[in-house]
């Protein structure tokens, strides 16, 4: 910025008698003496210019309240500072201090001190006279101890003290009891001092990136500690339950990442765990299937026509670590063919090292291409470029270039994999790089190691999940939380598939990967449905996964298949289905009228392959006519209104054009779906540019285009109105705005209800395809729940079983549906996923275990009010809360006594009867919620019911299986 420009601002700002300027990034070394003009200032900032030292202008302003000066040159500060003796707020983080100037501590009103990003190493004793400082701020100094008096800084209540040198807890920051939030991280703690228990207004405590290796049991005073960071230390707790990477998106619980603490402390020992995953990818051809076995085995010898990998196959490799431990590796090889590309993604994860795969005579690798895919989708993981020269044909990799972009390309290494040439110096990079991972290393209990080593015993491809918690219970881990944070953990490392937020998949823990990962392949790879352009059925699926390895699973893998979002059920069509992968090509024939549309496009920096098969399967009940979809389209009609979202994916482009009605709700809706798919996607960059709408554009084909987020800038900054680039009109910023971001800045009540009914609707039909696909053998089935021991209740189910019968809907209950020797808890699982359940509730229904099992089942499921129609027997005393207690009671016994008489039992000899405490434990705690809705509801009497041969009942149950 030039004199004069900053002359012609300060003026301006005296004009208008401003209180805030904001003179940032604009490269000044100085001030102009006019300045001084703006008495009235209150807030000053200027940050990331090029100030050596502070204008002494600045001291004369002396109303400031706020002074920023972050990202500068300065190495101290004019003793005059003292003179601005109003200032609350001082920012002089990412300077060039090595000392607080003392003139600071003469600010006695500083309320906010902002010293990060300095080179200090001490603090003088005199901080200690800004007596009405709230919160400061050393982080990333050089600190390796803090002065004895910081404890005079009563009114503290925010210190944050990370990237600092500090090796002990200061004693002294334990008499700050007025501290809300303490920030310790990446510093060299090794232990946190009882004391700590003093901070009882604590709030946040970050500890990341320590020493720590236990926690004093003090700790869990702290009465409102709700954020705890303890994550990248030797502490025996797993990542899952200390949070994500984003802490203050997920917090995590406080409770229970210390209750699990002291409960491993009580029960084992731990253990270190040594086990990641190596991710190969790359072309189809390239040789990563042979690279696998290379690593796994040198001595293995090169097949001539080596089979391409269909899908992703999984193979193990142990190496000795120089501490004399042994490290489990994964390796995943995953298929190359471009088919597969768009799916691989649902498995690239974090914790993981990547190897990409290039074979050098063909030079057909997309190395930017591959590389932003795990850029996107793992964090960042380290990876390894493996040119694998056949014949010892050599190719040269840009790697100052890569790496200039992608900082987490580590090395690029070469092998002739027919010689072995170059394989140990790979395998040392390897091992190398994948000992460094984050989790590797991480002290888990010795009870979920012991487990994790159970699994690998089993040689089948899945298991219940109760039988998973039986495996859990029989090697002592009885806790059912912990059982699915171990199930997480192995899923996220790759040991095992375990889709705990999903109703079908999360009963199922899948043991091999490949095997429920092949099965989904199987079917895009199959000829009969590349023929029908990616058009299935479940007759389809019967011979594709006729094999008896799959005949049990098939309506669990379909399901796999829908939660990748690979394929849906054609609305109307019964039990068929689409992948929208094998679209055809071709666009479809339809007519489209280009006036007065609303047109949005999503341009990419990189774009991911499968954004639009993605959103076609998420809009695909809103298909025109179920026909008008191809492989980079879709015309979606809903309501006299037609959006058609087009993808150019050599341009990195989606378009959108909207005419009709209701075109804005409709955008509105388009645009939710898209966002959603962009937010799966980690640092997905892209611009949403929005069309002119001035008279010169609004007709045209090639209107000026707007950033989307330059429009919000210019809003937020009040600025209302810019010129278009072809006519030079001023256009509306609020109206470019309101066209397709309906819902973030319409101030239209009536048009926002609109657009949340019509998102509303279109989950709502998703959600039926969906069920609809996955249970259609028998869609008018309706599973009955009551107990044998209640005399009233079996002439009962009998006669709502016959007038159900009558009306065409088959009644599932356990003497029609469970055959000899067959598993009671199966039946149970099936039942509580039932769309439609009756329940028959008596006094023997609410103390039966079998009972009480389905109805806690059915009531994790988000839609327990829908699925159930409760009938509730005279003797059921569930009306007055005294005799609510006395169920809650009951169960309290029933644990009590069990567990009595286990305590008589050698522990080698109760297989089973943990899971019954387990389960009783459930009730009871489920209980009294379930009871309390029940007598809540309308559910008439046993006598109404039969008088009216249960009309409304069947009534009510038909409306469900219609929706």
């Amino acid at each position: 910025m030039t004199n004069e420009e900053l002359l012609q601002i300060i003026e301006k700002a005296a004009r208008d008698n401003v209180i805030t300027l904001d003179l940032s990034g604009n490269s000044l070394t100085t001030l102009t003496p006019e300045i001084v003009q703006l008495t009235n200032l209150q807030t000053l900032s200027l940050s990331s210019n090029q100030l050596s030292s502070l204008p002494l202008e600045v001291v004369q302003l002396t109303n400031l309240q706020s002074l920023i000066l972050s990202n500068n040159q300065l190495s101290s500060l004019p003793p005059e500072i003292v003179q601005l003796t109003n200032l609350q707020t001082l920012s002089l983080s990412r300077n060039q201090l090595n000392s607080l100037p003392p003139e600071v501590v003469q600010l006695t009103n500083l309320q906010s001190l902002i010293l990060s990003r300095n080179q200090l190493s001490s603090l003088p004793p005199e901080v200690v006279q800004l007596t009405n400082l709230q919160s400061l701020n050393l982080s990333r100094n050089q600190l390796s101890s803090l002065p004895p008096e910081l404890v005079q800084l009563t009114n503290l209540q925010s210190l944050i003290l990370s990237v600092n040198r500090l090796s002990s807890l200061p004693p002294e920051v334990v008499q700050l009891t007025k501290l809300q939030s303490l920030n310790l991280s990446v510093n060299r703690l090794s232990n946190l001092p009882s004391a700590v228990v003093q901070l009882t207004n604590l709030q946040s405590l970050n500890l990341s990136r320590n020493q720590l290796s236990s926690l004093p049991p003090e700790i869990r005073q702290l009465p409102n500690l709700n954020k705890l960071d303890l994550r990248r230390n030797p502490v025996p707790i797993p990542p899952e339950i200390l949070g994500t990477k984003d802490l203050s998106q997920d917090p995590g619980d406080v409770n229970e990442i210390l209750d699990f603490y002291f409960r491993v402390q009580d029960l084992a020992e731990t253990e270190l765990f040594y086990e990641a995953k190596l991710l190969i990818v790359g072309e189809g051809g390239a040789g990563k299937t042979s690279l696998a076995k290379k690593i796994a085995d040198e001595t293995y010898k090169l097949q001539p026509n080596e089979e391409s990998t269909k899908g992703i196959e999984v193979i193990h490799w142990h190496f000795t670590q120089p501490n004399g431990k042994d490290f489990r590796v994964n390796i995943w090889d995953f298929g190359g063919q471009a088919i597969y590309h768009q799916t691989h993604q649902f498995f690239l994860s974090k914790r993981s090292l990547y190897a990409l795969v290039a074979d050098t005579r063909k030079e057909n690798t997309d190395f930017y291409w591959w590389l932003k895919v795990v850029e996107l989708l793992s964090d960042k993981s380290p990876v390894l470029i493996i040119k694998n020269e056949k014949q010892d044909r050599q190719c040269e990799v840009d790697g100052g270039q890569l790496r200039g972009e992608f900082d987490n390309l580590e090395k690029i290494l070469a092998t002739n994999l027919d010689t072995n040439r170059g394989l140990a110096e790979i395998k040392d990079a390897i091992q190398q790089y994948i000992s460094r991972l984050d989790h590797v290393g991480t002290p888990l209990p010795k009870l979920w190691v012991r487990v994790r080593a159970a699994l690998e015993n089993y040689s089948r491809n899945y298991i219940s999940l109760e039988e998973y918690c039986t495996l859990c219970r029989l090697n002592n881990l009885t806790d059912r939380k912990d059982m699915l944070r171990l199930s997480s953990y192995l899923h996220d490392l790759g040991v095992c598939l375990h889709f705990q937020d999903d109703s079908t998949l999360k009963h199922y823990v899948i043991l091999k990967p490949e095997w429920g990962t092949t099965a989904v392949y199987k079917v895009l790879d199959n000829d009969n449905v590349k023929k029908k352009l990616g058009c299935f059925t479940k007759d389809d699926l019967e011979d594709i996964w006729k094999s008896g390895e799959y005949a049990d699973m098939r309506d669990e893998l379909l399901q796999l298949m829908m939660r990748f979002k690979l394929c849906y059920k054609i609305p109307g069509c019964p039990a068929t289905y689409i992948a929208p992968q094998l679209l055809p090509i071709e666009k479809a024939d339809y007519t489209w009228d280009g006036r007065h549309n609303l047109i949005l496009r999503y341009t990419y920096t990189f774009m991911p392959k499968g954004i639009l098969t993605r959103f076609i399967v998420e809009t695909h009940p809103w298909i025109e006519q179920q026909k008008l979809v191809w492989k980079s389209g879709v015309v979606l009609n809903k309501d006299q209104t037609r959006a058609e979202v087009i993808e150019n994916y050599n341009q990195r482009e989606i378009k959108v054009c909207v005419t009709g009605n209701r075109k804005k709700e409709l955008m509105a809706v388009v645009t939710h779906e898209l966002d959603k798919i962009h937010n799966y996607y980690e640092r997905l960059q892209y611009q949403t540019l929005v069309p002119c709408n001035c008279q010169f554009c609004k007709n045209s084909q090639t209107p000026h285009a707007y950033s989307l987020d330059a429009l919000y800038k210019r809003l937020n900054a009040n600025r209302y109105q810019i010129e278009c680039e072809n006519s030079y009109q001023m256009v509306d910023v609020r109206r470019l705005i309101d066209d397709i971001k309906l819902l973030s800045i319409s101030t239209d009540g009536q048009l926002n209800l609109e657009i949340a009914q019509l998102q509303s609707e279109l989950e709502q039909k998703r959600e039926e395809s969906l069920t609809y696909g996955l249970r259609n053998s028998n869609q008018k089935e309706v599973f009955i729940s009551y107990t044998w021991r209640d005399q009233q209740s079996k002439p009962l189910v009998a006669k709502i079983e016959q007038v159900f019968q009558a009306k065409g809907i088959k009644i599932i209950r356990d003497t029609n549906a469970i055959g000899y020797k067959e598993r009671f808890k199966e039946f149970m699982q099936r039942l509580s996923r039932g769309k439609c359940i009756i329940l028959v509730i008596s006094d023997q229904y609410l103390k039966s275990e079998n009972c009480m099992y389905e109805l806690v089942e059915i009531a994790e499921d988000k839609e327990f009010y829908k699925r159930i129609f409760p009938i509730i027997l005279a003797n059921a005393n569930i009306f007055k809360p005294i005799e609510r207690i006395k169920y809650i009671k009951y169960w309290e016994e029933q644990i009590k006594e069990l567990d009595e008489a286990m305590k008589g039992v050698s522990a080698a000899n109760l297989q089973g009867f943990r899971e019954e405490i387990d389960q009783y434990t459930d009730i009871r705690n489920t209980i009294a919620k379930l009871t309390d809705l029940l007598r809540d509801m309308n559910t008439q009497t046993e006598d109404i019911h039969s008088e009216s041969e249960f009309e409304r009942l069947v009534n009510a149950i038909a409306d469900r299986l219609n929706e």
